[in-house]
């Protein structure tokens, strides 16, 4: 048979059948779709994340006590400065204010702005700022969602503080954060540290731990003994030890997507192995004409191998293309809000758009692989029937 009367049968075939063949196109393109949305939704965020992490310090110092974290003294600091191969020390203030009568929370974060290190580790969401003007006065710059979050709660340009001690400490919003930033800074609250320091009632010799480089990771181990024989009360954070936590929460959720994703991939095929047994059962004098003709086994399992390959393309295309516009295009909703969780204020991400390559071709042959044998089973249990069975 000429390669032009094969697909000339082809065409016909799909459209003939057209009806059944859209609604399992349709129903696999929401499959695709699903865990496509899935990945890219876990790759976008993985991605701004680690971007993230790649200018934050090497190691954080932390004091415990009784197995918490308590604030470290300013001593600290030196001590740590005449390690040999330890660079860019900086102390750091932050922690969670709680907002009693909504039951949320803020993360307050002090910065040094004179301080290089302590201003590299948020510089891609501060960049935009005039910070003559802001350090001027005592101001806060807040994310997205605590802008709004203060904007319902009677507080449109300023928040007052309440420190330890009763004292109620008024301080203006100076700006808001770029929407496009709200991984980061959603929930976030900057301010010079000296302002954070009273909020937290904390005094001039406390911090609430140290952060510092080490440029040679060939010391990295022996830095981290010599931290331990300075203190008895002292931790110790890589920075690849916070890389691995935050991999392993985005992996962990998306591999709970993913086991539900096979769980219904296999229901899917299982369905749709029956439904096209059944079908063909009813048609096998189709397939026996066929045989009758001169077509060969090999000639209608090819037939059906495009037949069947044509419509798993138009689902993975549909699916993906969708997924994309589905996270890309108008943020994913309910799904991107699964992935950042609700347990503190409402965040309106923008995701990046971040395509894996590798990663659509996992997809592609999850689904395309399953989806044809599903399909070319029953028919070659049929096409290997006598012509004259077939045709009964």
């Amino acid at each position: 048979m000429s390669n032009s009367a094969f697909f000339r049968f082809l065409l016909l075939l799909l459209y003939q059948y057209k009806s059944k063949h859209i609604g399992a196109t349709l129903i696999s393109s929401l499959i695709v779709a699903l865990l496509s949305a899935v990945l890219f939704i876990s790759q976008s965020i993985q991605q701004e994340t680690l971007s993230l992490l790649k200018v934050q310090p090497d190691f954080v110092v932390q004091k415990i006590r009784a197995g918490e974290r308590v604030d470290a003294p300013l001593d600290w600091i030196d001590e740590i400065h005449e390690i040999n191969g330890v660079s860019a020390v900086t102390p750091r203030v932050y922690g969670t204010y709680y907002f009693a009568p909504r039951e949320e929370h803020f993360l307050l974060f002090g910065v040094d702005f004179f301080d290089e290190q302590s201003s590299k580790s948020i510089e891609n969401i501060i960049q935009k700022t005039d910070l003559k003007a802001f350090l001027s006065e005592e101001q806060m710059i807040v994310g997205d969602g605590v802008s709004t979050f203060l904007k319902a709660h009677y507080y449109p340009d300023f928040y007052n503080f309440k420190n330890p001690n009763g004292k109620i400490i008024k301080v203006p919003v100076y700006d808001t954060f770029d929407r496009e930033t709200n991984i980061i800074s959603n929930d976030l609250i900057v301010m010079p540290i000296d302002l954070l320091r009273s909020i937290f009632g904390m005094d001039e010799e406390s911090v609430t731990d140290i952060a510092f480089n080490v440029p040679n990771e060939a010391e990295w181990d022996n830095i981290i003994t010599k931290l331990h024989l300075l203190h008895y009360d002292i931790r110790v954070i890589t920075k690849e030890e916070i890389t691995k936590s935050y991999q392993n929460l985005y992996n962990y959720k998306g591999g709970l997507f993913l086991v539900l994703y096979l769980i219904t991939m296999v229901t899917f095929i299982l369905i749709l192995y029956q439904r096209y047994f059944m079908v063909y059962s009813s048609e096998k004098k189709e397939i026996g004409i066929l045989r009758a003709v001169g077509w060969s086994i090999k000639d209608i399992l090819k037939l059906k191998f495009f037949e069947t390959l044509t419509i798993a393309l138009l689902a993975f295309l549909g699916g993906v293309i969708a997924a994309y516009y589905y996270v890309f295009i108008f943020d994913a909703p309910l799904l991107g809000g699964l992935f950042l969780g609700s347990a503190n204020l409402p965040n309106e991400l923008t995701f990046a758009p971040v395509i894996d390559f590798g990663m659509l071709g996992s997809i592609f042959l999850f689904f395309v692989v399953p989806f044809m044998a599903a399909v070319l089973i029953p028919v070659w249990k049929i096409a290997v029937t006598e012509p004259k069975e077939a045709m009964k």
